[in-house]
């Protein structure tokens, strides 16, 4: 097999993933550019197959990136590509082992979400500037905060998929996995207000809840350009992402609900380990209560 083979089988993983198992472009590129720095890595080494590798080169790639400062989350998730490209290699064929089974990245600090407290959440929907851009920008904040949705999620929504008199919006998640979720009061006025600003900006035919100027379906970095200048513009001080908003969201509903399970369903979880997270979340909450509270814990 030639050199170029080596990516010619990237070319069709690349294919798999979209046709098949249709994944989101971000996820495409992010595996993408995973193999493809694993296999200039073996290309160095004087691979020139994929049948030649092993689990000793997957170590030595995983062990290199680690020296370069790669942190434990990033190699996971490049293991995580390697194992599913052989897998693919193998039910073509190429491929009769999968080298990356079995090794594991190194262990990443937990790091808990950062997010806002419910005053400075409050605060960044709010905007002197009441212009058709600065509606859209507060309905969708609004809408992040209010049903705890992904960034693909908002900027993929159709007006089909909203539905205000009802108070839900039905989202399609990762594994184009649909769930219904309820949308608060706040929002709903926010989002009705731009609906009729919106008739003005959308082009002839789109279906898109949230459009740019030109009248087409906002972009995912646009929204994340739009959301961080609001929080410049207000002072908030910090970088202020979208999934910074969804954060919020799981972090504020378990103060108040206590039901780990229901924010679990709203978030769009499947396992219920990735929502335990904000837990942590919880008790630095009850933390800083008790401190500020307690007679034997404030300092005097």
């Amino acid at each position: 097999m030639s050199v170029a083979a080596l990516d010619a089988w990237l070319d069709s993983f690349e294919r798999h993933l979209r046709d098949e198992r249709r994944l989101s472009a971000h996820t495409l590129r992010a595996y993408r550019r995973d193999l493809e720095r694993f296999s200039a890595f073996l290309r160095a080494g004087g691979v020139t197959s994929w049948r030649e590798v092993s689990a000793v080169q997957v170590r030595a790639h995983i062990a290199h990136r680690h020296r370069e400062g790669v942190g434990g989350r990033t190699l996971a998730r490049e293991l995580s590509a390697v194992r599913a490209f052989f897998r693919h290699l193998q039910g073509e064929g190429i491929a009769a082992t999968n080298p990356a089974l079995g090794i594991s990245a190194p262990r990443a600090a937990r790091r808990l979400p950062r997010t806002l407290d419910a005053d400075a959440t409050a605060a960044l929907m709010h905007a002197e500037d009441g212009d058709a851009l600065s509606v859209r920008d507060t309905a969708m904040l609004e809408l992040f905060y209010s049903s705890g949705l992904r960034l693909g999620e908002l900027v993929a929504l159709d007006l089909t998929r909203l539905d205000l008199s009802e108070g839900v919006v039905q989202v399609e998640g990762k594994g184009r996995k649909v769930r219904r979720v309820p949308v608060g009061r706040k929002a709903r006025e926010a989002l009705a207000l731009w609906l009729q600003v919106r008739r003005a900006l959308a082009g002839p035919g789109e279906s898109a809840v949230f459009v740019g100027q030109r009248g087409r379906r906002l972009s995912a970095r646009a929204v994340q350009l739009r959301i961080g200048q609001r929080a410049r513009s207000n002072g908030l001080g910090v970088h202020l992402h979208p999934h910074m908003l969804r954060h919020c969201f799981a972090s504020h509903l378990l103060e108040s609900s206590g039901d780990l399970r229901a924010v679990q369903e709203l978030l769009g979880h499947a396992d219920i380990a990735t929502t335990q997270v904000y837990t942590h979340l919880d008790f630095q909450h009850l933390a800083r209560v008790y401190d500020q509270a307690h007679p034997r814990a404030r300092r005097r």
